[in-house]
């Protein structure tokens, strides 16, 4: 183990690192053989994925207790510290339980009781895969930006435009997607629906990504939607789609975290025993200032991650910059981390089906989802500023 301490203290309460201890056991027994099969089939690996958190438990940490969750709010440490566990051992599974969480937080957030009868227990429970379709061809960190459009008529609304990088595409039950209902408004005109597999005019295209997982492309073409698709108030979409990532962020921290780890870790085990000129180059001291480094680093990602759901957890209502500073730190930090392992291990580090290769594969597109780097440090460097 390449840090003194496992524990999130003082962020974390003893259930919380359980819980990551046992998220992380837990992949590497039965979620890490999946990362084989997405090499192959990645919409199977994934819908494998999900019946096996759901089976653990791991899908009721996304839901309220009132529609078949874990606790009677949504503890956002407990979700931070499942899927850096989950992390740490396959890419699919983190990934399917994060997407399975922001499909399902806009209903939490902004559903009629109807809305979130129907759906919550059923994610809690992976019965329907979810999906949070926000990101547009001209449109990613701009959201004001986005071209889909839902029109009223006489019995509902006609939703037609084209959503890309959408996670769980073609293979989920439900998609929270995002149109202008008032084209002249920037953000405050944007509403969202629910929009149920299998529409006639919905079409889904796949996208072939660096990572082995179920991305598409969504083509709306006047699909009809019933007054009861839409979710939550209308042109206040924007807020339910910012509340959703706020809650959601730093879960994608915690899975940088996990990854980082996971290389750490492989990066220790190479340089205690790869030996040249007699010992193993973790006698070196290059190679142990950089085993150093990486260590702190990772130390002060986990402790920006577990902080911001801290926050989230003791009613903070925003957490936007600190989850900002968490994304930011841990995702950059945990591509250092794989490059590190990469490094160690040599021209064994880039064989393909190594685990240090897929990392490597695995971790760019976390300094891009959900706020690329950029972004963050023009909400953190805002906030510096202003206040």
């Amino acid at each position: 183990m390449p840090i003194a301490d496992d524990s999130g203290a003082p962020f974390f309460e003893p259930k919380h690192d359980r819980m990551l201890r046992s998220a992380r056991a837990f992949a590497l027994r039965r979620l890490q053989p999946l990362n084989a099969m997405a090499e192959q089939d990645r919409d199977a690996a994934s819908r494998k994925a999900v019946a096996l958190l759901a089976r653990e438990g791991y899908l009721k940490l996304l839901v309220p207790k009132a529609y078949g969750g874990s606790t009677a709010a949504i503890d956002h440490r407990a979700m931070v510290a499942a899927r850096e566990g989950i992390a740490y051992a396959s890419a699919v599974s983190h990934s399917a339980f994060a997407v399975q969480g922001l499909g399902a937080m806009p209903i939490a957030i902004a559903g009629s009781e109807a809305q979130k009868k129907e759906w919550l227990p059923a994610a809690g429970a992976g019965r329907a895969i979810t999906a949070f379709a926000l990101t547009e061809p001209g449109a990613g960190s701009d959201v004001a930006a986005i071209t889909t459009q839902a029109k009223r008529t006489k019995n509902g609304w006609r939703l037609s435009g084209t959503k890309t990088f959408i996670s769980n595409a073609g293979i989920a039950d439900i998609y929270t997607v995002f149109a202008k209902t008032k084209t002249d408004a920037g953000h405050r005109g944007i509403s969202a629906f629910l929009v149920s597999a299998g529409k006639r005019g919905f079409k889904v295209e796949k996208q072939q990504m660096l990572a082995n997982l179920p991305i598409g492309t969504l083509k709306f073409r006047d699909v009809r939607l019933s007054v009861d698709d839409l979710l939550g108030k209308e042109n206040e979409g924007f807020y339910t789609a910012m509340r959703t990532l706020d809650s959601l962020r730093p879960t994608v921290a915690a899975a940088a975290c996990g990854v980082g780890r996971r290389a750490l870790d492989e990066a220790v085990a190479r340089a205690n025993s790869r030996k040249t000129f007699g010992e193993a180059i973790g006698k070196h001291q290059g190679v142990r200032w950089m085993l150093a480094n990486g260590a702190v680093a990772l130390r002060a990602a986990r402790l920006l991650t577990y902080r911001s759901a801290w926050l989230k957890d003791k009613g903070q209502d925003r957490v936007t910059v600190e989850a900002a500073e968490a994304k930011l730190y841990a995702t950059e930090t945990a591509q250092s981390l794989v490059d590190l392992a990469v490094q160690i291990h040599g021209a064994a580090g880039v064989v393909r089906d190594s685990a240090t290769a897929q990392m490597y594969r695995e971790i760019r597109a976390l300094r891009v989802y959900e706020g690329t780097s950029e972004i963050l440090r023009e909400v953190i460097g805002s906030k510096v500023l202003h206040g």
